[in-house]
């Protein structure tokens, strides 16, 4: 694992604590018997009863709204909306506490059977030039269920604590004394999020996620957004690899094609860790990199059939000395 892998692991970590604990801790929720979030231990409400009960004017009603729901949506948006112009689905790869429980499930499914997913029609190679050597063993499959069942009640508690006082939900389940309407809510999700975790887990990040489709959709529309690059010229050094890089993508994506057929790329550069891995055994400059500005639009305008003039420096490497190709 490399540096950047080391770092996306210490963000992933950090950040599925803290959904896992932002409601215990009263970092953010929203309490269905107050009827209104609690941000940093404080209600964070519009005052619409207190409006209603003529105790705050029109005016303190109307600041209310600019500075407690306009005002805050309106930079969440906005900063959304430029990380995922500039650098696509950064969050999903980086951040997002579903997309952590996928690439574990990928990793032990792997282990278990030879394939990432269910439907993967062939097992990957046991051994690969990057450096990879996974043998199956069926005995993984119990880590691997699990996991899931783990992951999936883990899950379910804490979405129930983001609506309920997680003291009270906390407190019922170690005494075992859960409300039948919490029983069925822990339930029924657990069981939900165990099928989408075993058979539909890509599914969901591809199509069902509406963060995730929308982050893609935004990333799409700008030509020179950040994205997985694939040095064509040097296509040749490719011919002896056994495709490390697409083996090494969670998302299964061909990391070598066009913008459009990597629509939901996470940008966790898994695949260009695997093509370093493999070309440094060749002493050979990676064909994968990470590409932004004019240096992106080789992938991006190939979606259009054209093929574009980019820098000639776009694939040389920093360390070597080299001009950045990227202004």
């Amino acid at each position: 694992m490399n540096q950047v892998q080391n770092k996306r692991l210490a963000w992933r970590s950090g950040f599925f604590l803290l959904f896992i604990l932002a409601p215990p801790l009263n970092i953010f929720r929203f309490d269905l018997n107050l009827n209104h979030f609690i941000l940093f231990g404080f209600p964070w409400t519009l005052g619409m009863e207190a409006f209603q009960q003529g105790t705050i004017g029109a005016m303190e009603m109307g600041l209310n709204m600019l500075f407690r729901f306009f005002l805050p949506l309106a930079l969440v948006l906005a900063g959304g909306l430029y990380i995922t112009w500039k650098w696509g689905r950064l969050y999903c790869g980086w951040l997002c506490p579903h997309f952590s429980v996928v690439e574990m499930i990928n990793a032990l499914m792997r282990r278990a059977s030879g394939k990432v997913t269910m439907w993967d029609k062939d097992r990957l190679p046991e051994n690969q030039l990057d450096g990879t050597h996974i043998e199956p063993d069926r005995k993984w499959w119990l880590v691997t269920l699990a996991a899931v069942l783990f992951f999936s009640f883990l899950w379910a508690v804490a979405l129930l604590t983001y609506l309920l006082p997680p003291k009270e939900i906390y407190g019922n389940l170690f005494n075992g004394s859960l409300t039948r309407n919490q029983t069925i809510f822990i339930s029924v999700a657990t069981m939900l999020l165990m099928i989408e975790f075993t058979f539909a887990r890509h599914l969901f990040c591809r199509f069902g996620c509406a963060l995730g489709l929308f982050q893609s959709l935004v990333w799409m529309g700008n030509k020179k957004a950040m994205v997985v690059a694939y040095d064509r010229k040097r296509a040749k050094a490719c011919i002896s690899c056994d495709n490390s890089c697409e083996h090494a993508c969670p998302m299964r994506l061909k990391p070598r094609s066009i913008k459009r057929r990597m629509f939901t790329c996470t940008q966790c550069m898994q695949c260009i860790e695997a093509c370093e891995d493999v070309q440094n055994e060749t002493a050979g400059i990676p064909l994968l990199k990470m590409l932004e500005d004019h240096c992106a639009l080789d992938v991006s305008d190939r979606d259009f059939g054209y093929k574009p003039d980019v820098p000639s420096g776009c694939f040389l490497l920093e360390s070597q000395g080299k001009k950045k190709c990227c202004h």
